[in-house]
């Protein structure tokens, strides 16, 4: 139990660290700032979500103790929760199969696992990301209007911090940089969070702490109901006030999901390709230089939940049967 507690406490200590580098304006500091949640869900999928929970504890309190309440609320709901509730998601499993031998000579069979599907944790991480970014705007102001301007006069001071001499074009710039600010900030958050936990796995399974057995990400899919989900965000995008701004979040965590599910498309529908690595890395650097090919895999990824490409095409991969005699 000491081990756990001072386990605990150095991942706690490193992911709050990380997280108030943020303070020092530094360019370095974002990337540390982004990465807080790697320390704690280490130590959850390593070594249980109560090490996790406990070192999240303290890491909040410490902060709040030393940058005052908001710090200590902000820590906790954008880094240790989603860090403590991933850990224990991975580590879900439930027994299905027999588990009693087949003889009475025999020793006990080890029972069979089923661990949490791969596309109901992104369903979650897509949640976590919605949620801390609805949270980060309603700091701002409890409308759209108040949240709108708030942003639209940050990004103008930071604009004449830059360049003194800013026009009037740069107040269309920016207003366009308001509408999609909610947006491009799910996102980032949806795939902070996504990098933290593969992270995270394979630095357990490096070490031999992971407890389960690597998924197969060609298999992730999010639930059927994430689709009708995803409609009915889309629909109040266009409601107008803090609803519309609210679905846009979600619109766009649920995008995310679905992209991410799009690239486990590819790469099922890559294997017979002998030139498969080429292809699959010339897509993430295309999408990781420019960003809107993004798009081609949320419709892929939509394509497959509709249609089932990859049922199909896995299907007509299976050998024929044999001829019966």
């Amino acid at each position: 139990m000491m081990n756990l507690g001072l386990i605990a406490l150095i991942a706690g200590a490193a992911s709050a660290l990380m997280f108030a580098s943020i303070v020092s304006g530094a360019l370095i500091s974002l990337v540390l700032f982004y990465l807080a949640p790697l320390p704690l869900m280490v130590a959850s999928i390593g070594w249980g979500p109560l090490c996790a929970s406990l070192g999240g504890i303290a890491a909040a309190i410490g902060l709040g103790a030393l940058f005052g309440l908001p710090y200590c609320i902000a820590f906790a709901v954008t880094v240790a929760l989603p860090a403590w509730w991933l850990g224990h998601l991975v580590l879900l499993s439930r027994r299905i199969g027999p588990v009693a031998p087949e003889a009475a000579t025999e020793p006990p069979a080890e029972p069979e696992l089923e661990w949490y599907p791969v596309g109901r944790i992104l369903l979650w991480i897509a949640g976590f990301a919605a949620l801390t970014t609805i949270a980060a705007l309603l700091t701002l102001g409890t409308d759209a209007e108040t949240i709108t301007g708030t942003l639209r006069r940050g990004l103008m001071r930071l604009l004449r911090t830059a360049d003194p001499q800013t026009s009037g074009e740069a107040g269309q710039f920016v207003d366009a940089l308001v509408l999609i600010a909610p947006a491009a900030a799910t996102i980032v958050a949806m795939m902070t969070l996504t990098l933290n936990l593969w992270l995270s796995g394979k630095i357990t399974a490096t070490s031999g702490r992971l407890l389960r057995p690597w998924p197969d990400m060609k298999t992730a899919e999010l639930p059927p109901m994430t689709l009708v989900a995803l409609c009915i965000a889309l629909a109040f995008c266009f409601t107008g006030g803090l609803l519309a701004m609210v679905a846009q979040i979600t619109t766009a965590a649920l995008m995310m999901g679905y992209a991410l599910t799009g690239f486990a498309v590819l790469h099922t529908l890559t294997l017979a390709l002998k030139s498969r690595t080429f292809w699959l890395g010339s897509t993430y650097a295309v999408v990781v230089v420019f960003g809107w090919p993004v798009i081609a895999m949320v419709i892929l990824g939509l394509a497959d939940a509709v249609f089932g490409f990859r049922e199909r095409f896995l299907r007509n991969r299976q050998p024929p049967p044999l001829p019966t005699s």
